[in-house]
């Protein structure tokens, strides 16, 4: 039973990686290395595990506006339909934070995510976008990656950093504490300015 399934493939030419989970309909994809087992293994499990997210409802408490679900649907159609990105455009005020918190509560519940990483320029993004988390999600451990005691805890689910932080902890070399596989979805706040 064991070895009854589709494996995941990695093929490289030993500069570029590449992935290809052809059993999820997906095209192969460039990654930066090779996933950990348990990585692996959460890949295959999802291919029955992961719930389809058009329809789901969205917890009002935390989007409640009309147009956050609007915007939450579109990407729950997008990634239903096996697109693997999305670019939310919203204005200064509109609860971006709240919307994608929103989301990671619904691709968390259908088993499409385990481990978030939300990057943004800013400290004060990141301890905007780590209140929020905490706030909206309590059931789920936030981990400021910019906080020196939290990080070296770094066994939570959502993990929060600015982008200097975060390249300085992927490039440890082998003490690196995220490999490739590590995060299910990464999310970058105010794209634009970086």
């Amino acid at each position: 039973e064991l070895f009854a399934q589709r494996p995941v493939i990695f093929y490289s030419n030993g500069d570029e990686h590449h992935l290809w989970d052809d059993f999820g309909k997906y095209p192969p994809r460039v990654v930066g290395g090779f996933y950990t087992r348990a990585e692996l293994e959460l890949l295959i499990q999802r291919r029955t595990t992961k719930l389809a997210l058009t329809g789901r409802p969205i917890n009002p408490d935390i989007a409640g506006r009309s147009y956050q679900q609007s915007v939450i649907a579109a990407v729950n159609e997008a990634f239903d339909a096996k697109q693997r990105e999305a670019l939310l455009v919203m204005a200064t005020g509109s609860g971006k934070t709240r919307t994608a918190v929103a989301l990671v509560d619904q691709l968390m519940k259908a088993n499409w995510v385990k481990r978030v990483l939300f990057l943004a320029d800013r400290r004060a993004l990141v301890k905007q976008a780590t209140d929020a988390f905490k706030i909206h999600l309590p059931h789920v451990t936030t981990v400021n990656l910019l906080d020196a005691a939290e990080r070296e805890a770094a066994s939570g689910r959502v993990f929060t950093s600015t982008y200097p932080t975060m390249m300085g902890l992927i490039d440890q070399g082998d003490d690196t504490m995220f490999g490739p596989g590590y995060f299910d979805l990464v999310i970058i706040d105010e794209a634009h300015r970086s």
